[in-house]
């Protein structure tokens, strides 16, 4: 039996990296045009000054299936000329540091009590007119364990209106 000489166990190497070398680029080009995009900074909407959140409340539940569910209610107030029928709010969740621990924007349900308990539905089912008010809620599935616990920094981003 020959045993193969030191230059031909070398020259498998020769192929073998010069795949390696290819995979790592395609992977790296493929991450580079096909990254998410970072999310531009957004100006406020105008009508956005308008819309009030008034008398900030929270309270946690515990759903049908056992996980925490946190609510931030409290009072939307249109203190413009125009009928609101949609609100984003982005909110901050700090931690004991007061660094940044959660963000999300998310729509705005008021509360509606025709029924045996109050129901959060869209501003688009239920609009709020100019110079009027509802209570509002929003609810939240997860909160980051980090949360300090406090209320949530809250601020209107978007809106429509009709």
């Amino acid at each position: 039996m020959q045993q193969p000489a030191a230059g031909e166990r070398d020259s498998n190497w020769g192929p073998i990296l010069v795949g390696i070398v290819a995979v790592v680029l395609v992977v790296g080009l493929f991450a580079l045009f096909f990254r998410p995009q970072p999310k531009p900074v957004n100006a406020l909407h105008p009508y956005a000054a308008k819309v009030r959140l008034a008398n900030p409340t929270m309270s946690a539940a515990e759903n049908f299936v056992g996980a925490s569910v946190t609510y931030v209610d409290g009072t939307v107030m249109n203190a413009g000329d125009k009928t609101l029928v949609h609100v984003v709010v982005h909110v901050t969740f700090k931690n004991s540091l007061g660094e940044t621990s959660q963000v999300e924007d998310i729509p705005l349900h008021v509360l509606q009590t025709s029924g045996p308990y109050p129901e959060a539905v869209d501003l688009s089912v239920s609009p709020l007119p100019p110079g009027q008010s509802k209570p509002f809620r929003l609810t939240f599935e997860h909160v980051t364990d980090d949360w300090d616990h406090n209320y949530p920094q809250l601020q209107v981003t978007d809106v429509s209106v009709k």
